[in-house]
């Protein structure tokens, strides 16, 4: 069993603020292993895809007076018919267990969940493999990451596997979707999440894809809420605040993992120029993982300058990144006329650099030119700075 200590870090912070842990993540990204990997000795595993689980958790109190160690681990738990109430009974009368359920969507997604749990539960949203973690995943090449993507099994087969992304994408609307949210038309649906794979990246307009599919817009709108309630894609929507002839609508979607990208276009074997928009969407996946306290938007004006992603740390603190496989490639326009609005806060370039960074001034600005380790460092030593 692979170890992933940033995950198992992630899980016990939540339970310092809450005895409820919901671990969420697109199909086969690793939920059960990692549910696993807290301990046989600690954790009471609960299988809930088993017809039996029912019968078992059907007295909540009765179950839970009867668990000996410490954890308790609903694994796909929206199987159950009542989870809400199961979680429930759990967070309120026994304060001495942590509870940890898995499922591949958010809670307010399935509609057996009639009680979503508000302040008793934290959300760990688990993302395909981090940079930080290839060199535990058998040292795996940056490269083969981004072509075979991050769900750990279809990361370490030795070729890609196109029977992996076919069965999967099967399995994703048959288990997840129509039970979650009983969409009747399989085509339809998988038209959509294949048209967003194609586009991800980059501005999704409603009515423009709802043309180019022949469906409606209730229909798109309804579908994409579906892709972003089960993780499989991020709708990042535009920073602004001044008016200064700023997108404010529009969303950006991004897919959730590159080996599916790279399929659904066809990228076999990937090019150079493939390299920089898969690096883009690794980025992003990093970000979601170690900014998840912060929202995550892009920037884009109408003369279509754009920077990659937006933080706003505080008011007075909006940081800037922008991603670039190779950094000498880096066009600093957009910057400069972003940071002419919002003249506050961090610049970063980040790229797959072997040193974790250094600052350099281009166009006038400071730019800190590093890899995502060298993000989060940069980013945890000035805030010490600050204090």
């Amino acid at each position: 069993m692979i170890e992933r200590p940033f995950w198992l870090h992630r899980i016990d912070e939540a339970w310092r603020e809450a005895p409820v842990v919901w671990l969420a993540g697109a199909r086969r990204s690793g939920k059960t292993t990692l549910a696993q990997s807290l301990g046989s000795d600690r954790i009471h595993y609960v299988n809930c895809d088993l017809p039996v689980v029912a019968d078992m958790v059907a007295n909540p109190e009765v179950f839970y007076r009867n668990c000996t160690r410490p954890i308790v681990v609903f694994d796909e738990i929206h199987q159950l018919n009542d989870p809400s109430r199961l979680l429930k009974i759990g967070a309120d009368l026994f304060s001495h267990l942590k509870i940890l359920a898995t499922g591949s969507s958010t809670l307010a997604a399935s509609r057996k969940f009639r009680d979503t749990l508000t302040g008793r539960k934290r959300l760990v949203h688990l993302t395909p493999v981090l940079w930080n973690e290839l060199l535990a995943f058998q040292n795996t090449p940056l490269l083969k990451r981004l072509y075979h993507g991050g769900l750990p099994e279809a990361l370490l087969f030795e070729a890609k596997s196109v029977g992996f992304y076919r069965e999967w994408v099967d399995s994703f609307y048959a288990r997840d979707i129509q039970r979650l949210f009983a969409f009747r038309d399989p085509d339809k649906f998988n038209a959509l999440f294949e048209y967003v794979m194609k586009q991800s990246g980059g501005l999704l307009e409603i009515t423009r894809t709802a043309s180019a599919l022949g469906i409606s817009r209730p229909t798109v709108d309804n579908h994409l809420q579906a892709l972003e309630a089960t993780h499989t894609v991020t709708l990042l929507r535009p920073f602004h605040g001044g008016g200064q002839k700023e997108i404010i609508k529009t969303p950006k979607a991004y897919a959730f993992d590159t080996g599916f990208i790279s399929f659904c276009r066809g990228w076999d074997p990937l090019r150079p120029d493939d390299y920089g928009v898969l690096w883009e969407h690794l980025v992003l996946e990093y970000l979601q993982a170690h900014a998840y306290q912060w929202r995550i938007q892009y920037w884009r004006d109408a003369a279509g300058r754009e920077i990659d992603f937006v933080i706003v740390r505080n008011r007075d603190e909006i940081d800037a990144i922008e991603c670039k496989w190779d950094p000498i490639q880096f066009d600093a326009t957009a910057m400069k006329v972003f940071r002419y609005y919002y003249p506050r806060g961090k610049n970063y370039l980040l790229s797959p650099l072997t040193i974790t960074g250094y600052t350099k001034k281009v166009s006038g600005l400071d730019i800190y030119v590093c890899n995502p380790d060298g993000w989060q460092k940069y980013l945890e030593e000035h805030g010490r700075r600050n204090k």
